[in-house]
């Protein structure tokens, strides 16, 4: 019995210690921490593209805290699986918010991801970074867009494709919103501009058999090819295109979703020779990107690659800490209120949050990919380019009906 009592006190003791010590931390600390929510899948197809985004964001989190933080107090990262699931993203954005109460959200790849989450963020007037390229249709807010709208990726990318490769183009992409609605776009300015659109095909999620559609490819033979694939899909295309002994001398593929991670994942001798359209690569020469590389480098291993995701969602944890910082508070009205004036020196150069729409104005690039997993930059726009989510020669109404009516296509 008395050692039982005494069990019991020395129980005691220790909680009561481990009360003290946190006690102690946060005193030392000064204030509790805020946290931002991050939303990637680091499971299923898509988590060889995501799961570098988390180590982003991380980079920007950890050089704040070592800068002092947020007046004092630390940021925390709450992070979630999406398991490359859009319907489990939304799920837990929705247990972020509420549960976690997070400050802002960071996050989503594909469309159908972000669409799912967009309902959760606009319920809770919460904020969501997104940091992709994407099919445009949208604005929100409650969401800013660090990745390119239609005009600053794929628009550019076909018309300077078919001006350098021909006229007899070839489409082919997953099957889900973005992939078809920017594909609209592409036939729309391509075919206007005297091209000629030789196939189209979309894939499942998560497909494991390209043959057909590569055979496809190869008998038609078109000038170029206009890639909208995204996860694990890029690596089996070009695995099937690169079997059947085709260069990229002689069927140039586009890409809007292969960047620098995924060369390291698919290999190199994949994609060499093949084309990408980003607003930022690693290559890009300027003094403030070598610094970013080499932070990241020193960070996570000089193995590791940057792509334009990774420096979009960086980005956005850099436009959402001089928000904060310029109010002194996390308000989520008066966050919003900042964002909207926000411009920064990134490591893709000048950009912005324009006003009427909450995306960026970024620089568009094309690059090449070369056999030592870099991309030579073979165009880019003169400076930042304003961002039009809704391309010019349709209504907004008008594209709501297009974008509905290829939703109801899609899988």
């Amino acid at each position: 019995m008395t050692f039982a009592k005494n069990h019991k006190w020395l129980l005691v003791a220790i909680a009561a210690a481990i009360l003290l010590a946190v006690a102690l931390l946060q005193l030392r600390d000064g204030k509790p921490a805020v946290r931002i929510g991050v939303l990637h899948s680091l499971t299923g197809t898509m988590a060889a593209s995501e799961t570098p985004l988390v180590d982003a964001i991380r980079m920007a989190v950890e050089e704040a805290n070592e800068a002092g933080g947020l007046d004092g107090a630390k940021i925390e990262m709450v992070v979630e699986d999406c398991r490359s699931d859009a319907g489990y993203c939304a799920q837990r954005a929705e247990k972020l918010i509420v549960q976690d109460k997070v400050q802002a959200l960071f996050g989503c790849w594909t469309s159908a991801c972000r669409k799912a989450v967009k309902p959760v963020v606009e319920k809770h007037r919460h904020l969501l970074f997104y940091p992709m390229q994407y099919e445009g249709l949208e604005q929100s807010p409650d969401i800013v867009y660090t990745g390119a709208a239609p005009n600053q990726q794929i628009i550019p990318m076909s018309l300077w494709a078919m001006r350098e490769k021909g006229k007899r183009f070839y489409l082919i992409g997953s099957d889900y919103v973005f992939p078809r609605t920017a594909n609209q776009m592409v036939k729309d300015v391509l075919l206007a501009q005297g091209g000629q659109l030789m196939g189209e095909r979309y894939v499942p999620m998560g497909a494991t058999d390209m043959d057909a559609a590569v055979q496809d490819i190869v008998r038609l033979r078109p000038d170029f090819v206009l890639n909208t694939l995204n996860g694990d899909g890029n690596r089996i295309f070009f695995r099937a295109l690169h079997a059947t002994g085709n260069t990229a001398e002689q069927i140039p593929v586009f890409s809007t979703s292969i960047a620098e991670v995924e060369l390291a994942a698919m290999g190199t001798q994949l994609v060499a020779g093949h084309y990408a359209a980003w607003n930022y690569f690693q290559s890009v020469d300027s003094p403030e990107n070598r610094e970013f590389v080499a932070r990241f480098k020193r960070r996570f291993g000089p193995q590791r690659v940057l792509d334009d995701p990774m420096e979009a969602s960086y980005v956005g944890v850099q436009l959402w800490l001089n928000s904060v910082r310029e109010l002194g508070t996390t308000d989520l009205v008066l966050v919003k209120t900042a964002l909207a004036h926000q411009s920064m020196l990134a490591p893709e150069g000048m950009l912005a949050v324009d006003f009427g729409n909450g995306h960026l104005w970024k620089s568009v690039r094309i690059g090449q990919a070369l056999p030592d997993g870099q991309f030579r930059i073979v165009w880019e726009s003169a400076g930042a380019v304003q961002p039009a989510p809704f391309p010019f020669y349709r209504s907004r109404p008008k594209w709501l009906a297009v974008q509905q009516s290829l939703m109801g296509e899609a899988r």
